[in-house]
This record gives C-alpha cells, structure tokens and sequence, in this order.
C-alpha cells in the first residue's frame, strides 16, 4: 500500500481528496479549534501549513507564547485541544501541565508536542496528566489529527460519563428523601388517627406529641405509636417476605400470605399495628439500600401490605362469622351428671 503522508516537521501531509465525513464518534470532526503554546521553537508556522495541506479536517491554529499568556487566553475561551510544545531549557511541558489543567476546561485535551523520542517521553507525559505525546520527527500530519481528535473524544466521553455519574447521584438522592417524605407522611397519618381517638397529646407547638420509637430506624423517623411486645419469629417473617415480594413479587407466595395472616391473627394484631411493624421493616431494608434505587423496593412494599391487609380482613371476618359455642356448664366436684352416670 502506497504511503502518501510524511512527517509532520517535513511540512507536507497525507494526499489531498480523502475527505472523512463529519460523523459525531469515531471518525474525525469536521472542524477543530486548536490552541498551540510555544516558548521559541518556530513550530506555529510550518505546523499550521501542514495542517492546512491536510483536507481531512479542518483545524483553527491559533498560538501563544508561554503558559502564562495562555493561562489568560484559556480564561475566556476554549478549545477542541491544546498542543504545548516541550522545549529543552526553555518550557519544560511536564511543569505546566498541572498549571494548564487548572486554568482550563476539564474537557479540553492537552497532548504534548516535542523533538525527544517517544519512548522517552510518552511515559512521562502521561503520568504528567497529558492525553499523549508527538514527536515532530516521526509523527506525520493524518497521525496528528487523529490524536488531537481521539485526545478530543475521550475527553468528551469523560466529561459526558461524569455529568451522567452526577445524574444518577442526584436521582438516586432524590429517590432516598422521597421514600423518607413517603415514610413520614404514612406515620403522620396513623399519629392523627390515634390523635383522634385521644391517645396523642398536642405538644406546646401544636403538633402531635408522638413518642419516639424504641429502636432505631432507616431514616430517625419517630413512630407514631408504640407496637405491642411482638414474637421475633413475626418479625423476621415479615422482613424476609418483604424482601422476597421485592425479587419476585406475588406470583409464588400465596402460602406464605396465608400463614402471614394466620400468624398475624393469632396475635391479634389489628391493621394500624401492622401498618407500624410494615414501616418499621420498611425502613430498615431501605437503610441497607446504600447507593442503590428506593423506587421499586417502594412500589413492591405498597402492593404488599395491600395485599397482606386484605388477607388479614379477610381472615378477621372468617373468625367473626364463625358460630360462638354454646356455653357449658361446670359443675362443682362430684356433682356431674355425666361422671355420676359413668359410676353407676
């Protein structure tokens, strides 16, 4: 295959009329904004004809003089990447590089340009905090754009990968203060149902004197009322259902509502009582989500307990329809009819 393209520091580029098409990823950018800094070495004129001679992009050139006026040009604008050329005992490139990405856009790259070998410089460059690094000598001008725009590319992946980090930082934050908020209110409205039957007082500030619960929870969400001493079995029930009704929902539980409900009428445990031991458990699996979504565990505890308080109020009217027994009589010591017959 016939190589039409030479070095960069030879001032020609690769053959004319292969122009690539502006495709966003992947293929070079129609145009590039380039920021050039330079001490001395006359770099900027015979880099910006090469670049010119080259079709496949076009490439804005522009140059300063030391990292000083550069620090001042990047103040006010930015560009697709900067080019700083190391130069022996007048810029040191590896020193500037932290002063550069302090005084610029995170997503600008910064690819060193200079007369030293590759494997010399590479290295360094990069543990320096550069994108890469040229050699004028042996880097030809298709090989240039192609740095400038993968350097350009990967910055802006970067910078679009940390914004949607942020994103979903905030979402997920968001989420966690929504199902405390939900947990609150749920607890607000069972406080205002005892309130009405006159077992909460009104405190000095006029709101629900509501105790404070007796362990701690997800969020340091108060209980609106106290749950009577439950068996630890109940409990522990309880959360593992939750925890299944979260990974499989309903489908294959039917048995375990059913002895949900029987444990639950057992103990006599009336629905606000078991709205207060769903939210107690509630909050403690939220309080072990750590960076993970609220949102579904939410959603599959309401069709939960949904589905429980109509299990339990089905169970409580079965036991309240089935006929009392008739009341039988006791009879004091020796005088049962039925223990008098057995002797005769």
């Amino acid at each position: 295959m016939r190589d039409d393209s030479v070095s960069i520091s030879g001032f020609r580029a690769d053959a004319p009329g292969r122009k690539l098409p502006p495709t966003p990823w992947g293929l070079l950018p129609p145009k590039m904004r380039v920021l050039l800094i330079h001490s001395s070495m006359p770099v900027g004129r015979w880099l910006k004809s090469a670049l010119d001679s080259d079709n496949a992009c076009e490439v804005a050139l522009e140059e300063v003089r030391g990292v000083a006026l550069a620090l001042v040009h990047l103040r006010d604008e930015v560009f697709d990447a900067i080019l700083l050329c190391h130069e022996t005992g007048e810029l040191n490139a590896l020193e500037s590089l932290d002063a550069i990405r302090a005084g610029s856009s995170d997503e600008q790259p910064i690819l060193v340009l200079g007369t030293v070998a590759a494997p010399e410089m590479t290295d360094l460059c990069y543990e320096s905090g550069a994108d890469a690094y040229l050699c004028i000598h042996t880097t030809t001008t298709r090989t240039l754009l192609w740095e400038l725009a993968r350097a350009r590319e990967r910055q802006q992946l970067l910078g679009e990968n940390r914004r949607m980090r942020l994103a979903q930082h905030h979402r997920l934050q968001q989420e966690h203060d929504e199902s405390a908020r939900l947990l609150r209110q749920q607890r607000s409205l069972i406080a205002g149902l005892e309130l009405i039957e006159g077992s909460l007082t009104i405190d000095v500030d006029g709101e629900p004197a509501i105790p404070e619960r007796s362990h701690a929870g997800g969020d340091g969400v108060a209980a609106a009322t106290v749950l009577p001493p439950l068996p630890e079995s109940l409990r522990g029930h309880y959360r593992e259902l939750l925890r299944t009704y979260v990974i499989m929902g309903s489908g294959n539980l039917a048995e375990e509502m059913t002895r949900l409900a029987e444990m639950l009428i057992n103990v006599e445990l009336t629905p606000r009582q078991l709205m207060l031991l769903h939210l107690q458990v509630l909050e403690e699996i939220i309080a072990t989500l750590g960076s993970r979504s609220a949102r579904h565990v939410l959603n599959r505890a309401d069709l939960l307990i949904l589905e429980v308080m109509m299990n339990l109020a089905d169970g409580y009217r079965v036991r309240q329809a089935r006929p009392a027994r008739p009341p039988r009589q006791r009879f004091l010591p020796g005088f049962d009819p039925s223990s008098q017959r057995a002797a005769g």
